[in-house]
């Protein structure tokens, strides 16, 4: 693949869009393998040939609609090949795509699709059409509605709602009608056009519409420390929604720009054990799910025999030291790796396919700050994880190489872009792969994007060899009464570390010390309960139980034994409700969500103080 770099430009393979990019890979690739999904168990896969035919049906469609140049699709659905189908045929016809979180409700729909002028809406299945039909009479620009998954709506009947079969047929005639039109509106499309909205988490206020051009997304099939040792024969699972930039960076983009062959999750509930059954070559995960993984480990340890056990310690030994000979630059000593080979035959082959990632060659990290000891521990094991740092407004910014992992930092700025820090500390990039601006709001674009350079709002440190640390959000820094600056997502991290803990936010702004809010980690915590006849009907009675109370303690001496007195958590409380992605508390990406949960849990927060 060769790409061309240049100030605002960015070309891959010749081609400045990525309509003109995916038009030139099925010429290349028609008969390969671009997608597979699961279908009454049974994994079936869809060709890039299927994956174009699709999707001039729904560019024709849409066009034969009336819709021109810049309209706005939305798409209300969790991943699957329509998702993607509707994505790439929305772009040849050169509208915008404005991707939608399945767990958003009615308001937060509303607010998207007027605040877009959206034309048309693409959603799942009945349930999500029940969002749009609560709020249609606020939405008159919306001119049809199309469901991908018609059952159980058999019987309705609306001017504006059909079947996508519909959209299909509609496009397949538009394309014997006007032939050469989809062409002529591929080749219409310019690097700077922007081709997808991804609405900002509006937890400070109602989200806002980035921009997104082609530029911005082809510069991502290109970026990283290293070459990419992807291509066409390897296989990613597709988990996180699509409207998120990150999932849409790495599935979207890489099989577009590499030929990587997306599997889509049967659901958020399955995502291990479809990556159990596929181990997948590529992996991309937010921090929650690569704790997840670590917790696991811990669990079937805690199973296992005595001799396991014994096995487990002496192999991670191995493996650490041999991590810190690689994260020193220095060679392995012979003895040490071969008995890295040992152990990796012994203990980390039987460990990694239990997992699933057995066969993992690409693994990256995103999304959220990751801890260092957790990056520590995947490497001894022989899966050294990437971390990758960005945001929706500046695209892929830095990651970690792969030949020198550096724990504790995002790496080094990637090619063409520029990292500095302003006032405060804060973080500033300039790149190709910046978005335009925010939509109809000028004032926030002008104070985000400012001389070229766009403000991220966090916090940094650029060492002597040029690493970028990330210390925190500039809004989340907390300030005690006694005047000390304390990073709390460091704190965070390493209680995440504890298999016992799935989330924690530090509480102190103006405060006299530190507490903490912390959500368990409910398989972990109820083996700890049941291996040790601990009594609970639900998670709530688990959170109450004395025992798990104080094993959550001894968790957080131990995280407390890394930090300054000022910096330690001197009480905390559980949170006693199993919140997941579809909670106001949650993030898509499963991160809590700091000023929601500070004002919905102030009343237990209070009682620590």
């Amino acid at each position: 693949m060769e790409s061309v770099v240049r100030n605002d430009f960015v070309s891959v393979d010749g081609h400045d869009t990525l309509a003109k990019l995916f038009r030139a890979r099925v010429a290349a690739w028609g008969d390969r393998v671009a997608m597979r999904e699961k279908n009454f168990g049974i994994w079936e896969a869809f060709t890039w040939a299927d994956y174009d035919r699709h999707a001039r049906q729904v560019a024709g469609g849409l066009m034969a609609l009336g819709l021109r140049r810049g309209d706005v699709v939305a798409i209300l659905s969790e991943d699957n090949k329509e998702w993607v189908f509707a994505d790439m045929g929305a772009q040849i016809a050169g509208c915008v795509v404005n991707g939608v979180y399945p767990t958003y409700q009615a308001p937060q729909l509303k607010h998207m699709l007027e605040d877009s002028s959206a034309k048309v809406l693409i959603v799942e299945d009945e349930e999500q059409l029940d969002k749009y039909l609560e709020v249609r009479d606020a939405l008159p620009d919306i001119v049809k509605v199309y469901v991908i998954d018609w059952k159980g709506l058999r019987g309705f009947r609306d001017p504006r709602v059909e079947p996508i079969g519909h959209l299909y047929e509609a496009g397949t005639q538009f394309q014997n009608d006007h032939p050469g039109a989809l062409d002529r509106a591929i080749d219409g499309g310019k690097n700077d056009d922007t081709v997808v909205l991804i609405y900002t988490s509006g937890t400070t206020g109602s989200p806002k519409g980035a921009l997104i051009p082609n530029r911005y997304l082809l510069y991502t099939m290109t970026a990283s420390p290293d070459p990419f040792r992807i291509g066409p024969e390897d296989e990613i699972l597709t988990y996180l929604p699509l409207c998120h930039a990150a999932e849409r960076m790495v599935s979207l983009c890489m099989c577009l720009g590499h030929g990587t062959r997306l599997n889509f999750a049967e659901s958020a509930e399955t995502v291990f054990q479809n990556i159990r059954e596929l181990s997948p070559t590529v992996i991309f995960a937010v921090p929650r799910i690569w704790e997840k993984f670590y917790s696991r480990v811990a669990t079937l340890m805690s199973e296992a025999t005595w001799l396991g056990r014994a096995g487990y310690a002496w192999a991670m030994g191995v493996g650490t030291r041999r991590a810190e000979y690689l994260l020193e630059g220095r060679p392995v000593p012979p003895l040490l790796a071969a008995q890295y080979r040992l152990a990796d035959v012994l203990v980390y082959r039987n460990l990694k396919q239990l997992l699933g990632l057995d066969r993992a060659q690409f693994l990256l990290s995103g999304a959220a700050p990751i801890s260092a000891d957790l990056l520590k521990w995947y490497l001894a094991l022989g899966l050294p994880v990437s971390e990758a740092y960005g945001q929706t407004e500046t695209g892929m910014t830095t990651m970690t190489s792969v030949a020198r992992p550096s724990p504790g930092t995002v790496g080094h700025a990637l090619p063409s872009v520029e990292v500095r820090l302003g006032e405060q500390d804060e973080i500033l990039v300039r790149s190709p792969s910046l978005f335009s601006g925010y939509l109809n709001n000028p004032e926030a674009t002008a104070s985000t994007i400012v001389d070229g350079w766009v403000r991220t709002g966090d916090v940094g440190q650029i060492g002597n060899d040029g690493a970028l640390r990330i210390r925190d959000r500039l809004k989340d820094i907390i300030i005690t009464a006694g005047g000390k600056n304390v990073t709390p997502s460091l704190m965070e991290n390493a209680l995440k570390f504890s298999p016992y803990i799935a989330d924690a936010i530090i509480i102190g702004d103006k405060r006299k010390y530190l507490t903490c809010l912390i959500m368990i980690d409910q398989e972990n915590v109820e083996h700890f309960a049941q291996s040790r006849a601990v009594p609970f009907t639900d998670y709530r009675s688990l959170c109450a139980r004395p025992e798990i109370v104080e094993l959550i303690e001894s968790e957080v001496a131990k995280a407390n034994r890394n930090f300054s007195p000022v910096e330690q958590v001197k009480k905390f409380k559980l949170i006693n409700i199993l919140l997941t992605a579809e909670d106001d508390e949650m993030t898509p990406t499963m991160k809590l969500k700091r000023s929601f949960v500070e004002k919905k849990y102030g009343a237990l927060i209070d009682q620590m103080y």
